[in-house]
């Protein structure tokens, strides 16, 4: 019996479409995240991974769907072939099954190499496109979560003895950015 062929595909945000990605293959199973290829927490691809068994395919798009960084992305096709899974990249036309050359090593690690240059040029050229949009008045940031009187309300339950945990959670904030605030009332003070 041949194994499944499975797919993989992500998109950065919730609004883009994964559409294109292995349009016009035959899957037998999909998975499918809406994260950022930086951000760890993919549920699917972690289900995807665990779903894989010995002689399946996992069809992916692109290099740059899978892996976070070089070092993530061999890892994983490192693992997955190890365990008799077959991974193909369809856009760079890679094919990895275990029994791979010096050479299929080399493009993988030449090609996610060029996926991870490419996405900080991508970071470079937002920042530096944040910057001119500051310079020209045009760019005001994220709009802040609390208005003058919640913050007031923050600080005054905190140093009452709140535990920031609880506040977060009644202002519907993580804890992180109830630390920010404390953080800058400190600066300010």
């Amino acid at each position: 019996m041949s194994g499944q062929n499975v797919g993989y595909v992500r998109v950065s945000c919730v609004v883009q479409s994964t559409a294109r990605q292995l349009d016009g293959i035959t899957l037998d199973r999909i998975f499918e995240d809406k994260a950022s290829g930086k951000d760890t927490k993919r549920p699917q691809l972690l289900a995807c991974l665990n779903h894989l068994r010995e002689g399946d395919t996992l069809h992916v798009h692109s290099l740059d769907r899978l892996g976070r960084n070089l070092d993530d992305l061999r890892k994983t096709v490192r693992d997955l072939v190890s365990r008799g899974v077959v991974v193909r990249f369809h856009k760079e036309g890679l094919t990895f099954t275990g029994d791979d050359s010096a050479m299929s090593q080399l493009l993988l690690s030449m090609m996610g190499a060029f996926a991870e240059f490419e996405r900080s040029l991508i970071h470079e050229r937002q920042l530096e496109g944040i910057a001119l949009a500051k310079a020209r008045g045009a760019y005001k940031g994220r709009k802040a979560a609390l208005g003058e009187d919640q913050v007031r309300d923050l600080l005054t339950r905190i140093r009452a003895g709140a535990k920031v945990t609880h506040v977060a959670r009644d202002l519907g904030l993580s804890r992180e950015t109830i630390y920010q605030y404390l953080r800058g009332a400190e600066a300010a003070a």
